[in-house]
C-alpha cells in the first residue's frame, strides 16, 4: 500500500511537472491559451463543478439570464486554465520577461501605506484572476512579504509550486498552523502579511456578511487581527484584462483599522468593507472568480443548506 501511495505521489508530480514545464517553454500568448484550452475540457467534465457554479451564479445575478450565467461560468474555467499559463511563465521566466506581462495600478497607495507604517500591513486579494499574481507579483517588484497558502497534498507537487511562489523572495505559512504566526508576525513590524478571505469559513470562525445580497460565512480573524495590531489593510487583486492582453495588480487604498472601543462592531465594519471590495472586483471581472467554490456553504442558524 506504501508503495502504491509513493507510485501515485510520483506520477501525479510527474505529470503536473511535464505541463507546466510544456507550458513554459511556449511564449505568453500560447501559454495562455493552451491553459484556457485546458479549462474549457475541465468545463465539459466537471458536472459536479458546474453544478456548483450554476448555483452561485443563480444567487449572485439573479437579473441574468441562464445563457448569460452559463457564459460567465464558461468563463471561470477559462481563466482558471489561463491562470496555469502564467504560473508556467512564472516558473520560467525572468523577473524582467515576467515585468513584460503586467501592468500595475496604485502601487501609490502601497508606496504610502509602507512610508507611514513600515513594513507592517495585511494585503489580502480575492480568488480572482491569477490570484497566485498578487503575492508573486508584489516579490516581483521588490515588496516581498509572507502569505498564508494551503498547502497541496502531494508533497512533491507542493515543493514545486512553493518554489515558485517564494522565488523572489516571498515566505509561505501552511494554513493549518498559521493563527500564531500571524500575530507573531505582525507584532514584529518587519514584514507584511498576505491573505485570501473570501472563501466558505467554518461558522465558529466566521460572521455572516452580505456577499452578492446573500449572507455568508466570512472569517473575521482578518479584521480582528489587523484592529488588534493596529495594521492597516491593502486590497490587491490581479485580474486579467482582455483589452491590454495583459494581468493587472491592482492596489487600492487602503482600509482604516481605526478602533471604536466596540470591538465586536469594528470587526464587522470592517470585515463588511473587506468583503465589498472583493465583490466590486468581481462585478467588474464576473467571469474571473472561483465561481465553483461552495461560497455560501455554511448557513446562518435555521437556514436550509444551499447546495
Amino acid at each position: 500500500m506504501a508503495k502504491q501511495g509513493t507510485l501515485r505521489t510520483f506520477l501525479e508530480y510527474a505529470a503536473a511537472r511535464s505541463v507546466l514545464s510544456a507550458l513554459g517553454r511556449l511564449p505568453a500568448p500560447a501559454a495562455y491559451g493552451v491553459g484556457r484550452g485546458m479549462g474549457k475540457i475541465a468545463y465539459l467534465l466537471a458536472r459536479d463543478l458546474r453544478r456548483t457554479g450554476t448555483t452561485n451564479l443563480r444567487l449572485a445575478f439573479p437579473e441574468k439570464s441562464d445563457e448569460e450565467r452559463t457564459q460567465l461560468l464558461r468563463e471561470c474555467f477559462d481563466s482558471l486554465g489561463r491562470e496555469l499559463g502564467l504560473f508556467s511563465q512564472m516558473a520560467s521566466r525572468s523577473r524582467d520577461e515576467l515585468k513584460q506581462l503586467i501592468e500595475v495600478r496604485g502601487w501609490e497607495n502601497l508606496e504610502a501605506a509602507v512610508a507611514e507604517h513600515g513594513q507592517k500591513l495585511v494585503l489580502y486579494t480575492g480568488h480572482l484572476g491569477a490570484w497566485e499574481l498578487t503575492s508573486f507579483g508584489f516579490s516581483m517588484l521588490g515588496h516581498s512579504f509572507t502569505f498564508i497558502v494551503r498547502r497541496i497534498d502531494n508533497p512533491r507537487i507542493e515543493k514545486m509550486v512553493d518554489s515558485v511562489r517564494t522565488k523572489f523572495g516571498n515566505t509561505t505559512i501552511d494554513k493549518l498552523s498559521a493563527a500564531r504566526s500571524m500575530y507573531r508576525i505582525l507584532r514584529t513590524g518587519e514584514i507584511s502579511l498576505g491573505l485570501l478571505p473570501d472563501l466558505n469559513t467554518l461558522e465558529d470562525e466566521a460572521m455572516f456578511i452580505h456577499f452578492f445580497g446573500v449572507p455568508a460565512a466570512t472569517t473575521f480573524l482578518v479584521s480582528k487581527m489587523a484592529l488588534r495590531t493596529q495594521t492597516p489593510i491593502v486590497p490587491v487583486f490581479s485580474p486579467w484584462v482582455a483589452e491590454t492582453g495583459k494581468y493587472l495588480i491592482d492596489v487600492e487604498p487602503l482600509i482604516s483599522v481605526e478602533t471604536t472601543g466596540d470591538e465586536e462592531a469594528d470587526v464587522r465594519r470592517v470585515t463588511t468593507e473587506i468583503t465589498r471590495r472583493v465583490e466590486n472586483q468581481i462585478r467588474q471581472y464576473p467571469g474571473q472568480w472561483l465561481w465553483i467554490h461552495k461560497r455560501w456553504k455554511t448557513r446562518p442558524p435555521g437556514e436550509p443548506p444551499i447546495y
